[in-house]
């Protein structure tokens, strides 16, 4: 007699529980469905001994050595919020105890043995991990990717330029501090209305960025690549081919930062097989998991990165059909960088992954 059964919760390794992505995902673990038997949070050993609350008791964090996996096998999930020479180092690791990981950093997104996956638009693609692990896109990326999928399975998508409007945080803590404290410069100052006036007040004190932030946006992330391009361009293009399963999609992005401490933005315009109908688009956007659709102009309601901070889903507003083209449709989205486009996304994924190891049939 064939019957199923539950086994045991599966195990879940927190690898960067410290980290300004680990602080945020700590949280969602006590607030979504609890599928998870043992958590264990691992940092580095500078935040080895400190005590984080989660599910509403207090774990202690762990070093980052061999000894912190000990015990986890098959059916158990390492999630990697590091940076990616971290994960490259220590994702093998792990999956050679069994375990399946789940990586945010870049480590492996090109690897096309590794599933890159965003579990509203591609999910089924984390069931297949010749290596154990699952990548996750960059926060840009996620930020647009479930919109422009759902959009993709109505009217097939051709053709896709992005600009984005990057917050300070995308690079992480430094670049959030950076801000505040150019920010703080020039608060109460007449700066901004002069050449050189701001860059001359923050000095060379523009953190990680390539320019003043404060009073400023700034038209580049990422280290120069061929023809121009930026190495963060030119991947939100070959995440956005690998996701949507479209190896060939033209696409055009222009990456800019923003003096904004969370939440990115893009404009998108997308362009179809078919021509598109701008209140139809508006009923997919709506009807798509991971969306929220805010787009009344006449009222003042679009979205805007401020109100999406804090917050999971991607906002959606500012949706129209291109005035030359019927078959391309604009539109604006937001997203918290932190939220929806890193901790969320890992989030669901090792959620996608624990549902496979559920039950077991006698």
């Amino acid at each position: 007699m064939t019957a199923t059964r539950s086994t045991p919760p599966p195990a879940l390794a927190v690898v960067g529980a410290t980290g300004a992505v680990g602080s945020v995902l700590l949280r969602m673990l006590s607030q979504r469905a609890d599928v998870w038997g043992d958590i264990r949070l691992i940092a580095s050993s500078r935040s080895a001994g400190r005590r984080l609350a989660v599910r509403a008791e207090e774990i202690e964090v762990l070093a980052l050595t061999e000894d912190a996996f000990e015990g986890l096998g098959e059916g158990d999930v390492a999630l990697f919020l590091t940076p990616a020479e971290v994960s490259a180092r220590w994702a093998p690791v792990v999956t050679a105890r069994g375990v399946a990981v789940v990586d945010q950093s870049a480590a492996f997104r090109e690897d096309l043995e590794v599933p890159l996956v965003v579990p509203e638009v591609n999910g089924h693609a984390a069931r297949t991990r010749p290596r154990g692990i699952v990548a996750g896109p960059d926060c840009v990326t996620v930020a647009m990717i479930a919109a422009v999928g759902a959009l993709h399975a109505e009217y097939a998508l051709t053709e896709l330029a992005v600009s984005t409007y990057q917050a300070a945080s995308a690079a992480g803590r430094a670049g959030s501090e950076a801000l505040r404290r150019q920010l703080s410069l020039v608060a109460g100052t007449a700066l901004g209305e002069q050449p050189g006036d701001v860059r001359r007040a923050v000095g060379e004190d523009t953190g990680p960025f390539a320019a003043p932030l404060a009073l400023n946006v700034v038209p580049w992330s990422g280290e120069l690549r061929e023809d121009g391009w930026s190495s963060h361009e030119l991947a939100v293009r070959a995440q956005t081919r690998r996701i949507l399963d479209l190896a060939e999609l033209p696409v055009a992005v222009t990456c800019v930062l923003v003096p904004v401490l969370a939440g990115h933005s893009l404009t998108v315009r997308a362009r179809f097989e078919a021509e598109v109908d701008a209140g139809r688009a508006r009923e997919v956007l709506e009807a798509a998991p991971g969306v929220v659709l805010v787009d009344d102009p006449a009222a003042g309601e679009f979205p805007t990165p401020s109100d999406a901070a804090g917050t999971d889903p991607a906002w959606v507003g500012r949706v129209r059909r291109s005035l030359d083209d019927p078959r391309s449709l604009e539109f604006f989205v937001c997203a918290d960088n932190l939220h929806q486009g890193a901790a969320l996304n890992a989030a669901r994924t090792a959620e996608l992954i624990a549902d496979e190891f559920r039950y077991f049939t006698l």
